[in-house]
């Protein structure tokens, strides 16, 4: 038996007064497997993103996250660990408090997780005002976050920008670890030599429609390259895929 997949969306569409952002998106990701989103900028990743976090509402399309329709109801989130790109937390705060606030605010009854958050070595760090920190340690704060509730689902957006090589190589193990224990995760990123080394798949967008949808071996098979580079170029350039 297939088990459910994780992000179901069918026939998204999304416009911004004359802009059309999403043109009828298909995407699927299945349970245990890390899902690479790729595309240059204003290819609508942003705004699937925020459709799959309930904070767009598409225009048409069906969507279902973690088995529940997307259509108001708010609770399936507790199940989502979210990184954004830029992380904003309130500048007055120490990252222990920013820490439990978030944990009262999400009124998780679970233990959270700090294993990623102790893998950085941030405890003197979260005693100091959020304002203090440094963009890399903000970022890890943020990477911490997003893993401190056992999530089922992972959504990172350019998760490793701002780390230095060390903070990344923790960060990847620590992302590979989920993926074993069965989280599923969508990784947004303009680091193809990093998708390459971890995504299983690959959901290529350009112009609000999807490219190409399948594991990252067939896409390189399929445009005779040997990295994703020259095989999202191809895309880019047009050229078809099986």
């Amino acid at each position: 038996m297939t088990a459910p997949l994780v992000i179901d969306a069918a026939g998204l569409t999304k416009r911004f007064g004359k802009l059309q952002v999403l043109r009828g998106i298909d995407l699927s990701v299945a349970p245990g497997r890390i899902t690479g989103l790729v595309g240059p900028n204003a290819s609508g990743k942003s705004t699937l993103i925020k459709s799959i976090l309930g904070l767009v509402r598409p225009d048409a399309g069906q969507l279902t996250v973690l088995g529940s329709p997307v259509n108001g109801d708010e609770r399936y989130r507790g199940e989502i660990g979210y990184m954004p790109q830029a992380a904003r937390f309130p500048e007055n705060l120490t990252g222990r408090e920013v820490l439990a606030m978030i944990r009262d605010l999400r009124g998780n009854t679970s233990p959270p997780d700090p294993a990623l958050l102790d893998a950085f070595q941030l405890s003197e760090e979260l005693s100091k005002p959020v304002r203090t920190l440094s963009g890399g340690t903000r970022q890890k704060l943020s990477a911490g976050l997003a893993f401190l509730f056992h999530p089922k689902l992972l959504i990172l957006d350019e998760p490793t920008a701002g780390l230095d090589p060390v903070a990344s190589g923790v960060f990847k193990r620590h992302l590979a670890a989920a993926r074993e224990r069965g989280a599923s995760v969508l990784l947004a990123s303009h680091t193809l030599s990093e998708l390459g080394e971890l995504a299983d798949d690959i959901v290529f967008l350009l112009d609000g429609r999807v490219r190409f949808h399948g594991p990252v071996q067939q896409l390189l098979e399929s445009t005779g390259a040997s990295r994703l580079e020259p095989a999202c170029a191809a895309l880019m350039q047009g050229e078809r895929v099986p």
